[in-house]
């Protein structure tokens, strides 16, 4: 019986005893962590590539006029006389590009930067012409060529533009500079008029170039868009890889060209003869990728 006793209040307890945890307050979990995505910014270095098409259809060959004579004739000198040449080349040109960018607000806003570049340029332009002037003393055969070349194209430039998020728009200009080479050679022949046949006299070759480091100007805009960070481009494992397109002209200026007999006289003092004035120009359009470092 006393057993029965022990078992029956020991059962009570325990009732008793789970009540009362059933009635305690229960930890509540804990909230989930909110971990906030980063707000893109174009803030930060940047380096990349770029490839596209350069050309020019304003490099201008203009003789300005005849300096001397070794033939003494009036149509002679008609006949070099003066005249503008025009030309138009292109082709392929790819480089590198280095820069860094502010952006005022992140997300959207006005961004100002500098950017540094300089590339291959296939602008090579060949001319070619000959002109037969007959004249009162003299017949006149003229053969002329030149070749003119801008073997790269670097520039030095500000940047302004405003992002929409990952999508920069800008305006860009600054100095520009490149190697340009030009040669020009002109041969004259020439038989004195009168009854065939006529008397031939000699053949005169005028040559003239230069080879010059030429510095100017260049100005244009683009768009530029940033992928997600962990796009497959990433191999650098930057902050952002971005896309760029971009419009530039350049204008390097003009250059007074001297073209020289070839024949030296006794003097040994070299006897110019023309006088051309070239002017180095020309637009480019082109793609780039780029690897931005620094903040997200």
């Amino acid at each position: 019986m006393f057993k029965k006793f022990l078992l029956a209040g020991g059962a009570s307890l325990l009732a008793v005893g789970a009540a009362q945890a059933a009635d305690l307050p229960r930890r509540a979990a804990p909230p989930p962590v909110f971990t906030p995505v980063p707000v893109f910014t174009w803030t930060g270095f940047y380096a990349g590539f770029n490839a596209g098409y350069a050309w020019s259809d304003r490099r201008r060959e203009t003789a300005v006029g005849l300096i001397t004579d070794p033939i003494p004739s009036a149509d002679y000198l008609a006949a070099l006389g003066t005249g503008t040449g025009r030309g138009d080349s292109g082709g392929f040109t790819g480089g590198g590009q280095i820069g860094y960018n502010v952006q005022f607000t992140p997300g959207s806003g006005f961004v100002i930067g500098v950017e540094a570049d300089a590339a291959y340029t296939d602008l090579t332009r060949r001319n070619a012409a000959s002109n037969d002037i007959i004249g009162t003393t003299v017949n006149i055969n003229l053969d002329s060529a030149s070749r003119s070349e801008l073997s790269f194209l670097g520039t030095v430039r500000g940047r302004i533009g405003y992002a929409f998020d990952r999508l920069l728009v800008y305006g860009t200009g600054g100095f520009a500079y490149g190697q340009s080479t030009y040669a020009s050679t002109l041969n004259i022949g020439y038989t004195f008029a009168g009854a065939p046949p006529f008397s031939t006299g000699p053949i005169a070759s005028v040559t003239g170039g230069y080879d010059q480091f030429l510095t100017g100007y260049a100005y244009g805009g683009g768009i530029e868009y940033a992928l997600p960070t962990d796009n497959f481009l990433n191999f650098f494992r930057s902050s952002a890889v971005t896309f760029k397109v971009e419009y530039l002209h350049f204008d390097l200026g003009s250059r007074n060209v001297t073209g020289f007999y070839d024949t030296i006289p006794a003097s040994g003092t070299p006897v110019a003869a023309t006088q051309t004035r070239v002017r180095t120009e020309g637009d480019i359009v082109r793609a780039g990728i780029n690897y931005k470092f620094g903040s997200y």
